[in-house]
């Protein structure tokens, strides 16, 4: 019998001569491609990030300095807008149509009707159109109810309903607007079910569609009532926070475009007309009426200091699938509009090369592709070949590059940043899979499944920790197989870098292995939204 030693040298040169002939040429191509890729995504970064922080913060650029505002007539001399009586001219304010498409949503489909009736606007100039896609009787029943109790405080609302869903939101919406009354508004604002605008919200966005003819769009920023419920959702305020200040910010300033929020924000309606109004062909119904009316030389602009209360989502399960509708959606809408885009005639070259490389390629298509294959493929793979070597500037300082510029936009989470870059390289893996997904056009390509809210239960009980264990009864319906088999593909990387490596990239393995173990059996984020 050969003896152990024997048998493990056999082993060791047979990797060794797999490395040297088939592993480690296709991983030293890949290392390059990953670089390239890394050095798009940090110049892209970089770019936006120097707009905001400059044009933005140091010149104290503000959108009143670019486009003409001035208040509505009446709001200026300090009189009450309820009161038409009290008005200089009640014809000087538009009509406006508030749409709150909502689907089975029991815990917050009050406070976004009460929200959008308390709006400060003369009563016979605004409309509340209630969009209910519910199919659960009892659901649909509360929230007529509750339309019809404001409808007795003498507000214009609207209660409409469909016998299908077909489009889902972007099916609600272009019902919505097919409606006598709402053809006759000017313009059109827009909140998701869980979203709360203050009083003042028309007063302040309105005067920037009025006075300057050629802005479509106006979007504000959205503000989190549950960003302390857990780790997950204080994460997911950092990448909100990063995307309104500097994507945002430096979109409107420099190309007078970026991707509609889907809500939050206030539309002209001849822009949306004008644009071929709203399509159902991906789950990013928002971002593709934005781009389509930005290829009509439509403007958009966004007010950083107009923030709306909204929900985060408190479950890695809903936080899961409303990342795949985003990330997917826009992928698709990429391989849709690409074309389109590089033929329009209507829009200068230096627009189409922002959209398609800038907007759809860096950011939808190589931002979750890069950041999964360098970080969980990639670097673990090359600990375990050393005829591969990944040069310190884009194993380390690109990365870091790009960290500290989330990190100087969020300095009060500073303390999270490495829970942050841990949680991103997780769900990379499934941003990945929806970017391909969307790209390719698959079965799942228009998944839709709507966010679970908690409403005013977030208010309840807030101390729940960062890490919640389930119970054993619902760890079993909660362990997800992808995480825990790359997990098990880290562990290896990192262990074989320990034992016989001579790099130390097992620090960084082993951590990112963890992440992976505590996302696979569910300890992250609230057992439920109404935890």
């Amino acid at each position: 019998m050969a003896p152990l030693g024997a048998g493990a040298d056999t082993v060791a040169t047979a990797w060794a001569a797999l490395r040297a002939h088939a592993v480690a040429p296709a991983l030293r191509a890949a290392v390059w491609a990953c670089l390239a890729m890394s050095s798009m995504l940090l110049v892209e970064a970089a770019c936006m990030s120097l707009v905001s922080l400059v044009a933005v913060r140091m010149l104290r650029w503000r959108p009143q300095r670019r486009y003409k505002w001035e208040p509505m007539a009446g709001a200026a001399a300090g009189c009450d807008v309820e009161d038409p009586a009290e008005l200089t001219d009640g014809r000087e304010f538009p009509r406006v149509l508030v749409q709150i498409p909502m689907y089975n949503e029991k815990e917050v489909y009050k406070l976004s009707i009460g929200a959008a009736c308390a709006l400060t606007w003369p009563p016979d100039r605004i409309i509340i159109q209630v969009l209910d896609d519910s199919t659960d009787p009892i659901i649909k029943e509360l929230v007529e109810l509750e339309c019809q109790d404001w409808a007795s405080k003498k507000i214009d609302i609207k209660y409409e309903v469909r016998n299908n869903r077909k489009g889902y939101k972007a099916g609600a919406l272009k019902k919505g607007m097919e409606h006598v009354y709402a053809q006759q508004c000017d313009f059109i604002a827009i909140f998701d079910a869980d979203f709360q605008p203050e009083s003042d919200f028309l007063l302040k966005t309105i005067p920037f569609l009025v006075h300057n003819p050629e802005i479509a769009l106006v979007q504000a920023r959205w503000e989190f009532v549950n960003y302390d419920v857990c780790l997950m959702t204080r994460i997911q305020k950092m990448s909100l926070d990063y995307h309104f200040k500097v994507e945002q910010e430096s979109g409107s300033f420099m190309h007078a475009f970026f991707g509609f929020n889907g809500t939050a924000g206030v539309w002209r309606v001849s822009a949306i007309n004008q644009s071929g109004g709203w399509k159902d062909r991906t789950t990013v119904e928002d971002m593709d009426l934005a781009v389509r009316a930005g290829l009509k030389g439509w403007e958009f602009l966004y007010v950083g200091d107009i923030r709306v209360k909204s929900e985060l989502p408190s479950t890695f399960k809903a936080y899961r699938h409303q990342q795949h509708r985003w990330t997917c959606g826009a992928a698709n809408l990429f391989r849709k509009m690409g074309w389109e885009i590089a033929t329009n005639k209507g829009v200068s070259i230096w627009k189409k090369y922002h959209l398609l490389y800038s907007f759809f390629f860096v950011r939808r298509v190589i931002a979750p592709i890069l950041t999964f294959v360098l970080y969980c493929v990639v670097i673990p793979l090359s600990a375990m070949v050393p005829e591969v070597t990944i040069p310190v500037w884009g194993l380390v300082y690109i990365p870091t590059a790009i960290t500290i510029m989330n990190a100087i936009r969020n300095p009060r989470s500073l303390h999270l940043m490495p829970f942050w870059i841990l949680f991103e390289n997780v769900m990379s893996m499934h941003r990945m899979r929806a970017a391909l997904t969307g790209l390719l056009e698959t079965a799942h390509a228009n998944d839709w499944v709507v966010t679970e809210k908690v409403g005013d239960l977030v208010n309840d009980d807030h101390n729940v920790p960062l890490l919640e264990p389930l119970k054993p009864t619902e760890r079993a319906e909660r362990i997800y197989i992808p995480e825990l088999l790359l997990a098990l593909y880290l562990l290896i990387c990192a262990s074989y870098d320990f034992m016989f490596g001579s790099r130390t990239y097992y620090m960084y393995i082993y951590l990112q292995a963890f992440a992976f173990i505590v996302l696979g059996f569910g300890f992250v984020g609230t057992k439920t939204p109404c935890s």
